[in-house]
């Protein structure tokens, strides 16, 4: 059985799908902080067969539930106090998404514009579609 510590104050990002940890840790710009990090690949799990787990020691404020949501709105974001879990999160798919992500036309604003923002807006919750707020462009995942 593997043991990874506990962890004071911080937060678990659960339910992650399979090896999708390591996009979540690049996405939130984990290697640039200074604390400590586990990432569990290939976790058992009843509800999901497999899944990944990341825990994070250090202030909730660092983690930008934005980005998180854009990735996979179905994980788990449990915040941790003095060692218990304090507060469960549900994410949800955000409206608006900005420098997250680019757009690939070549005839977009932004690939002349290169101080300009990109920005992606959700135009089909149901079947998460996010499209350039500049030229429509859909983003493909």
């Amino acid at each position: 059985m593997l043991n990874v510590g506990q962890i004071v104050e911080g937060f678990v990002l659960d339910h992650i799908k399979a090896g999708k940890s390591m996009t979540i840790y690049n996405y939130l710009g984990l290697d640039k902080l200074d604390c400590t990090v586990a990432i569990i690949k290939n976790a058992r799990s009843n509800k999901m067969g497999k899944k990944d787990i990341l825990k994070v020691e250090c202030d909730i404020d660092t983690l930008d539930l934005t980005i998180l949501g854009f990735i996979d709105h179905n994980i788990t974001v449990n915040i941790v106090k003095d060692a218990q879990i304090v507060e469960k999160k549900k994410l949800k798919l955000p409206k608006k998404i900005v420098n997250v992500i680019r757009c690939k036309n070549p005839r977009c604003i932004t690939s002349v514009e290169q101080g300009l923002k990109h920005v992606f807006l959700l135009t089909d919750e149901e079947n998460e579609v996010y499209r350039c707020k500049y030229c429509e462009e859909k983003y493909h995942r």
